[in-house]
């Protein structure tokens, strides 16, 4: 059950904002092999004046804050990481150099899942 955070520059459209948010679920799916009903993708917009980047205010960033049952491997995290970079390129046209993706692995017996059941209790 991945569970990602998206931390973005004010600005984009609700265009560019859906389709952040549906290109970046799907590369969770692709990169991970998680079931598309299991991500759970939430945006956060973050004033300009409220970014600092390189010591300089108001920068295009993107920051991904992603939260995984552990047990992927190096090369599993290592696509996700440059999929969901290609996800915000795509979607906000921000330079892929201002792209941060931050990967936590949650043991299974402290993720909550449906109706909450732990991971490890529905056999994750």
């Amino acid at each position: 059950m991945p569970i990602v955070h998206a931390h973005i520059t004010a600005g984009s459209s609700a265009q560019q904002k859906n389709t952040l948010l549906r290109t970046a679920s799907q590369a969770v799916v692709d990169s991970l092999g998680a079931p598309l009903p299991s991500v759970r993708m939430m945006l956060h917009e973050v004033a300009r004046e409220h970014i600092m980047v390189g010591g300089e205010t108001g920068r295009e960033s993107v920051v991904f804050h992603v939260q995984l049952i552990a047990g992927r491997t190096e090369a599993q995290k290592q696509a996700l990481f440059t999929a969901l970079t290609q996800a915000a390129v795509g979607a906000l046209g921000v330079d892929g150099a201002n792209v941060r993706v931050v990967a936590q692995d949650v043991p299974n017996t402290d993720m909550g899942m449906a109706n909450g059941a732990s991971a490890k209790s529905l056999g994750r």
